[in-house]
């Protein structure tokens, strides 16, 4: 068995030319970059910057029940150019823990919106399906509550 230059193994030799990636069978993705990608997400949400988030070909989002992501694709369109996010000026007070293929996330939205000199935020517990076995987001699930808070000067 002979080692490429991309890091896989030529099973059979010469010029069959079936490869397995040995990275995707043999490990599987740490909690760490599990988070990094949810972590991603979130992050996008505020930078308008999808183009680095780990999405699984066909994820979803449910918002509240609702779906409001269909794939891929439709979630980057829409954090890149969705006015629904355009609002958004920062994602703060992150935390993270995993749970099986879980990654549960906690986080305040700050909007850009005040209303009677308070800030429009809403705080957020969002619950990611990122399988270990791939580190790709498969589906995400958002319960968000708005609030009123008090800017510091």
């Amino acid at each position: 068995m002979k080692k490429s230059a991309a890091g896989e193994f030529n099973l059979l030799g010469g010029d069959f030319g079936i490869l397995v990636s040995y990275a995707r069978w043999m490990d599987t993705v740490s909690d760490t970059d599990r988070i990094a990608a949810a972590d991603a997400y979130i992050s996008a949400l505020a930078t308008h910057d999808a183009a680095d988030i780990p999405f699984a070909p066909d994820c979803v989002r449910f918002e509240v029940g609702l779906k409001t992501g269909f794939s891929a694709n439709h979630l980057r369109r829409s954090l890149t150019r969705g006015p629904q996010y355009q609002v958004i000026a920062a994602t703060t007070d992150r935390t993270f823990h995993v749970a099986g293929d879980e990654v549960h996330a906690t986080f305040t939205v700050v909007t850009k919106a005040r209303v009677a000199g308070r800030r429009v935020v809403a705080h957020v517990d969002e619950t990611f399906l990122i399988p270990a076995s791939d580190g790709l987001i498969h589906h995400i699930r958002a319960r968000i509550r708005p609030a009123l808070r008090r800017e510091s000067e």
